[in-house]
């Protein structure tokens, strides 16, 4: 890719990363101690226009790892039985690996030097996403370890709203609250919040320019 494509494409958009939107379901707030349990991502791509869309969805149901603590009220929440047969969940490592490997690839396309996580509540996805990284020691993490962008603190700022429910309703992007709480429809669902701001902000503030 020439350094004239990388610069007019998502690359040049966010200084080299490539936004991926992460959301995970867990049994509990802990990310050293509870057990991850879904995790899905929602590639982000630029079309010729420069406006942001969401592209494909790599998603995978996740075993606890060996000593998970699981808190009953958070299985609840999200109406997740760990251990039903039908789960056809895959162990930490592997679970990592699925989603990687198509991340790794559109990073390399783009032109772009690293994901980055994009999240609501972006912080609690990544800690649960650095602490499997870190129990399964698994290498070549295409996510940057610490840096994310928070669609909470986007929607905030661009419709007075942090609430994700509230958020989608002020974009006037459907919303179902019995699919809620699912990985992959929670992170579909962020993904379009999270185009819609950033389009809304270059058609109305203009692009910003980078020099590196």
């Amino acid at each position: 890719m020439s350094d004239q494509a990388r610069q007019n494409g998502i690359a040049g958009r966010f200084r080299g990363f490539l936004p991926v939107v992460v959301d995970v379901e867990t049994a509990g707030f802990n990310p050293k101690t509870d057990a991850l349990l879904e995790i899905a991502a929602v590639i982000i791509r630029m079309d010729e226009q420069g406006r942001l869309h969401p592209d494909t969805t790599h998603s995978t149901h996740v075993q606890p790892f060996p000593g998970a603590n699981l808190e009953q009220s958070a299985l609840d929440f999200i109406g997740v039985d760990p251990y039903h047969p039908l789960r056809a969940a895959r162990l930490e490592c592997d679970a990592l690996g699925h989603i990687f490997k198509p991340i790794r690839s559109a990073v390399k396309e783009t032109g772009c030097s690293r994901a980055i996580l994009v999240g609501h509540n972006a912080f609690f996805d990544l800690g649960f996403l650095n602490a499997a990284v870190e129990r399964t020691g698994i290498k070549r993490n295409p996510f940057h370890s610490f840096s994310s962008f928070d669609t909470a603190t986007l929607a905030g700022l661009a419709y007075g709203q942090t609430v994700l429910a509230r958020a989608m309703q002020a974009a006037n992007i459907e919303w179902d609250e019995e699919q809620a709480h699912s990985a992959v429809y929670d992170a579909q669902r962020t993904a379009e919040l999270f185009c819609a701001i950033v389009n809304s902000w270059d058609e109305n503030c203009g692009r910003p320019t980078t020099t590196d």
